[in-house]
């Protein structure tokens, strides 16, 4: 596999990576953002003129989806100026990118699943500002994966939808949720496992893929699996929200394949 650095390791995926590390058998050097911030290109320079790395994964992001909206200048700052700023320390120093991009690349309205041949035409800020790094990725290194995922969470780690809703599951608290979006929900441990037995392995080509856990389905029945494999059914009040309100605009459908 070669020498390899991962940014962004204090996120959910970064703090899943850092569980396999034994199955990398190579060298790994986990950065956060405090080490190594990709929106400073100081801070990448004087990281990777001395670690003579082979491969880059890239866990930084910034998603928080609703804030995108109002302040967009800030996920413009680390989805797209950020990316291209790593992009071009990758090509420097001839590191091959891996980096994690989003199915909210889409508009949603087709009726049908996204393939990577579909022309992307994202809706929100966020979606824009990820789409504007894949870009930067493309024009600038040749040697790069582009890994679109949908809906992920870490049963374990971060700030995300599963363990939202188990914690208020918990606590007893009603849970409103919406089907009027439909994706992939997906698992950090198995987007994880994909990179390192599959795309660090040589086994993928180099470009852009879709990388999901393959079940499509709506927030509400999301909502409802975690409460089953829990079992909190009987705890937890869960209500269909038609009405529900929110500042960003998210694809109705946004199924990967």
């Amino acid at each position: 596999m070669g020498k390899i650095i991962v940014t962004g390791s204090e996120g959910q995926l970064g703090r899943t990576l850092q569980e396999l590390s034994p199955d990398f058998d190579c060298n790994v050097h986990f950065t956060s953002s405090t080490e190594l911030d990709i929106t400073n290109p100081k801070s990448i320079e004087s990281v990777f003129q001395k670690g003579h790395y082979d491969y880059c994964i890239n866990c930084a992001a910034y998603t928080n989806v609703e804030q995108s909206e109002i302040t967009p200048e800030l996920a413009y700052k680390v989805n797209a100026e950020g990316v291209k700023n790593l992009t071009e320390a990758c090509d420097k120093y001839n590191i091959t990118l891996i980096h994690i991009s989003t199915d909210y690349v889409f508009d949603g309205n087709k009726t049908s699943p996204y393939t990577v041949q579909d022309v992307p035409n994202p809706i929100n800020q966020y979606g824009k500002s990820k789409l504007q790094g894949e870009e930067y990725i493309r024009a600038i290194l040749r040697n790069h994966y582009i890994l679109r995922t949908s809906w992920l969470y870490s049963k374990k780690y971060g700030y995300n939808f599963y363990r939202t809703v188990l914690q208020k599951a918990m606590e007893g608290q009603e849970l409103r949720i919406t089907d009027e979006q439909t994706g992939c929900p997906t698992n950090t441990e198995n987007l994880a496992k994909f990179i390192v037995h599959e795309v660090l392995a040589g086994k993928v080509p180099f470009g852009t893929h879709h990388f999901t856990d393959g079940k499509p389905m709506t927030w509400y029945d999301f909502a409802k699996q975690i409460l089953e494999e829990n079992e909190l059914t009987d705890r937890a009040k869960l209500t269909l929200d038609r009405n529900y309100r929110i500042l960003a605009k998210r694809p109705q459908n946004s199924v990967l394949i």
